[in-house]
């Protein structure tokens, strides 16, 4: 199964590394490969261990660690690198199972040159089990590919399927045969793409767009707020945002719409049709995959006339999730920026939880 590669990769524990290669110490890196059912991490989530037994990192949040420490001293005692695998059991649910009922994959070797943490886009491929397991392929695009599995059909193959992965963004462990034939599983390859963090656009400096930053933030994403209004559009008022523009937002949408994709999000917080309108005409024009209009139900409509009115085509407003936000009862600023987060999330995964676009009557539920 493809996964957003998650959290807590090479760079979380990247400082403990090279504090104790540093110390002269050897260390194994343990990276979740793969995960089953529930699992507490995600794909590349990576737990570091020196000789000496000291631990850096996680891969299950406290669940199975004792016993890939156990596996990762191994290692370092002169065992060939692994994939573990680590579920729950009955016998021993609480010992080395995972409790939230999953499996997580875990794959365990020495760390023997520099440990490969890219700063720019970068698919990392490494053979995890079969012929060739640790070798590690690097595929940035533009750019020739670095190392190698093996086998030169091999590195071929596997370079195309990492530079699709690194172009969707998905992480996930693909199965070759020993020249890279499909339809065979005798080589297990992670294929983990490092991408930068999916953009946040919001439109409009009002109050509800601080609390949505912090929602944003917490996710993992690089959050721009613009507003054509000097005095409201200020890094003071939106300390957490990485950056603060003041611009119409069509035109600010203009200078990065070739950089949207289907990771990003434009969520438009005005609902003043002057701004709005333009700012959803213009989205609408990029490959972003969310786009969030706040407003009244009666607001809405009267926008989409103005849309239609400006050409905007019928079928394409149904990409518009306006009024935006989950259908959870939100009211303060807080509870909406948790219900457009999660209809973002629920829109990029294909779930289907009662969305305010797909209901009727009022937003806000009455006190009491």
């Amino acid at each position: 199964m493809a996964t957003r590669a998650g959290a807590g990769g090479v760079g979380e524990v990247l400082a403990d590394v090279e504090r104790w290669r540093a110390a002269g110490r050897r260390v194994a890196l343990a990276r979740v490969v793969g995960v089953e059912g529930s699992g507490p991490r995600d794909p590349g989530a990576t737990m570091a261990v020196n000789e000496d037994g000291e631990v850096a990192g996680s891969v299950s949040g406290g669940c199975v660690e004792g016993a890939v420490l156990t596996e990762a001293l191994d290692v370092l005692g002169g065992g060939a690198p692994r994939l573990q695998s680590f579920g729950y059991s009955d016998e021993q649910a609480f010992a080395v199972g995972l409790t939230c009922g999953g499996t997580i994959h875990v794959f365990i070797d020495e760390l023997r040159g520099d440990p490969i943490v890219p700063e720019a886009p970068a698919a990392v491929a490494t053979v995890v089990s079969g012929p060739g397991t640790g070798r590690q392929l690097v595929v940035r695009p533009g750019a020739p590919v670095e190392g190698g599995l093996g086998n030169a059909d091999l590195d071929r193959v596997v370079g195309r399927d990492a530079l699709a992965a690194l172009e969707s963004g998905l992480t996930s462990v693909r199965h070759y045969g020993p020249r890279g034939e499909a339809r065979q599983d005798e080589v297990a390859v992670f294929v983990e793409a490092h991408v930068p963090p999916p953009r946040m656009l919001i439109f409009g400096a009002v109050d509800f767009t601080a609390a949505l930053v912090r929602a944003a933030k917490a996710l993992g994403y690089h959050v721009t707020v613009c507003d054509a209004r000097a005095p409201f559009a200020t890094p003071a008022r939106f300390p957490l945002a990485d950056e603060v523009v003041v611009d119409w937002p069509d035109r600010h949408l203009e200078t990065v719409a070739g950089d949207l994709g289907p990771r990003d999000a434009v969520c438009v917080l005005t609902h003043d049709h002057k701004f709005d309108v333009p700012a959803i005409r213009r989205a609408l024009g990029t490959g972003v995959g969310y786009i969030g209009a706040m407003g009244s139900r009666k607001t809405h409509a009267e926008r989409v006339g103005l849309l239609l009115e400006a050409g905007v085509d019928e079928a394409d407003l149904e990409r518009v999730m306006a009024p935006i936000g989950l259908d959870i009862g939100a009211r303060t600023p807080e509870e909406t920026a948790v219900a457009v987060c999660a209809e973002i999330i629920a829109l990029r995964t294909g779930r289907r939880p009662p969305s305010l676009k797909d209901t009727s009557g009022p937003i806000h539920p009455r006190p009491g």
